[in-house]
């Protein structure tokens, strides 16, 4: 099985708007084609503008399964104006509100991956109380809260299937980094501590797991 998306694919991605670079890109595309093997949809949270959702649907095509992203596409706290990854080309300039769906739909439209992907538009709490199937890999990837990101935690973690996998972004041990990746580091540990998931893989500020035990 290819561990690495096709140079056509690889181009797309590196090229699209976002924030995940190649080497942790990689890897996420590496355990999507690995989980895609379990036959269930592969589901993202945070989809931004689609660099990393290229990855997914990529995979996906490849395992005949669909890929879902959720986002609100809104923008997390922060891409608003005033903080540094704040982009004025994704605000509405009629609105004057941020706006990414628009270049999520061109992202996967150039990658002709269209087809393959189901955007759920909303708040991830409000989409994953009504969800009900298992999925084969929940990759966490939306706002830095701790608020937002146990939600998104106990959300959707207790969809992925027996022997799926887990996987959450930016995860930052060092407390200097607070506002971008404790966050997401302390439902890292949560994770571990459960017994319902063990480390796969570590790349930067990527973590795998896979669901060994019941629970979250």
């Amino acid at each position: 099985m290819p561990t690495a998306p096709a140079p056509s694919v690889l181009t797309a991605f590196e090229t699209a708007k976002g924030f995940m670079p190649v080497d942790e890109g990689l890897a996420l595309y590496a355990a999507a084609r690995e989980a895609g093997g379990l036959g269930l949809p592969l589901l993202e949270v945070g989809t931004y503008c689609g660099r990393s959702t290229i990855l997914l649907a990529d995979a996906a095509r490849a395992a005949g399964v669909t890929a879902l992203t959720v986002d609100h596409h809104r923008g997390s706290e922060e891409q608003q104006p005033g903080w540094d990854y704040h982009d004025p080309e994704t605000v509405d300039p009629e609105l004057g509100v941020m706006d990414t769906l628009p270049t999520f739909r061109r992202t996967l439209h150039n990658a002709g991956l269209e087809d393959h992907v189901v955007a759920l538009i909303g708040r991830s709490p409000r989409i994953a109380s009504l969800w009900s199937s298992p999925l084969a890999l929940v990759f966490i990837d939306g706002g830095h809260t701790d608020e937002h990101a146990t939600a998104d935690y106990e959300g959707w973690a207790p969809h992925v299937a027996e022997g799926g996998l887990l996987l959450i972004h930016d995860v930052f041990p060092d407390p200097a980094d607070e506002f971008t990746g404790q966050a997401p580091y302390r439902i890292y540990l949560r994770a571990l501590a459960s017994g319902a998931f063990t480390d796969v893989s570590a790349t930067n500020s990527l973590r795998v797991l896979r669901r060994t035990g019941p629970g979250i």
